[in-house]
């Protein structure tokens, strides 16, 4: 049995169920949408309605940032999937040499499908290296990303009512294949439980602060996460603690703090939340 303590999906959440482990859903944090965004859900419900049988499900269908390519052939358009989507939450500590692997993936694929580049106008995309962020945030918000069609049940619910992908959080375990070799994304907390834990603001910025994604069920950050949940904020830690310290502490060429050093590149089977069934 499956409970989750917060309605709104769109805001950071926990969902428990009764064998015992509570994860943190980093749900879209209240921003205006880009314009890349906007044209790209869009077109998104536009090409989603043209499928008889969507294979995730028909509408309503909400926007995913799952790496989604629209390609269209002589029977018409249908979706195929990159590599690795990227969550909005995520483009903060993405590798823009990384991200550009995935524009040059999409480039090779839809040169097989000239009429869907043609018809997207999405040539000059294609086409453009990624060498920064802001290149980062365009694609993460492009119809090369932004677009998978994911109804509500196999989105962003909870069981019993669906098996979410952002309940089973790939957009957090997803991050390892685009982020910065020396960003650590899982962390450990003084009591040895897994943390993941993402930047806040763009590289070269200054700014060290991280926002917990995922905290152990044993972790002392635990509690934290549920009061930031219940008044609607984000879990941030500022840049002197340190987990954010071991987090950084390739980029800033220091060791990590004795609390924190040992590696943690993936949580401990124990900690690790449930696959939907």
């Amino acid at each position: 049995m499956t409970a989750e303590t917060r309605g709104d999906p769109t805001q950071p959440h926990t969902e428990s169920e009764d064998l015992g482990w509570t994860i943190n859903i980093p749900g879209h944090p209240p921003r205006a949408d880009s314009p890349e965004y906007q044209a790209a859900r869009a077109e998104m419900h536009r090409l989603t309605d043209t499928l008889d049988k969507p294979f995730y499900g028909s509408e309503p269908v909400e926007d995913h940032h799952g790496g989604g390519l629209w390609l269209k052939d002589s029977e018409g358009w249908f979706l195929v999937r990159n590599l690795v989507g990227i969550e909005w939450s995520a483009q903060f500590c993405a590798d823009p040499s990384k991200v550009d692997l995935l524009r040059q993936n999409a480039k090779r694929l839809y040169a097989l499908c000239p009429d869907a580049v043609r018809e997207l106008g999405i040539g000059e995309l294609l086409d453009t290296p990624i060498t920064d962020a802001a290149g980062v945030q365009r694609w993460t918000d492009s119809i090369c990303n932004a677009s998978v069609p994911l109804p509500h049940a196999v989105h962003s619910a909870a069981l019993p009512q669906g098996g979410g992908v952002h309940h089973y959080p790939s957009p957090v375990t997803e991050i390892v294949f685009f982020k910065r070799d020396d960003f650590r994304l899982w962390v450990v907390d003084a009591g040895g439980q897994a943390v993941a834990v993402a930047p806040v603001a763009k590289r070269g910025s200054g700014d060290g602060r991280v926002q917990v994604l995922f905290a152990a069920q044993e972790s002392a950050l635990h509690p934290e996460l549920e009061r930031a949940r219940d008044s609607g904020d984000a879990l941030l830690l500022e840049s002197d603690h340190p987990m954010a310290r071991t987090a950084f502490a390739q980029q800033y060429g220091t060791p990590a703090p004795s609390a924190a050093a040992p590696s943690a590149p993936a949580p401990s089977a124990a900690a690790q939340p449930r696959a939907a069934a």
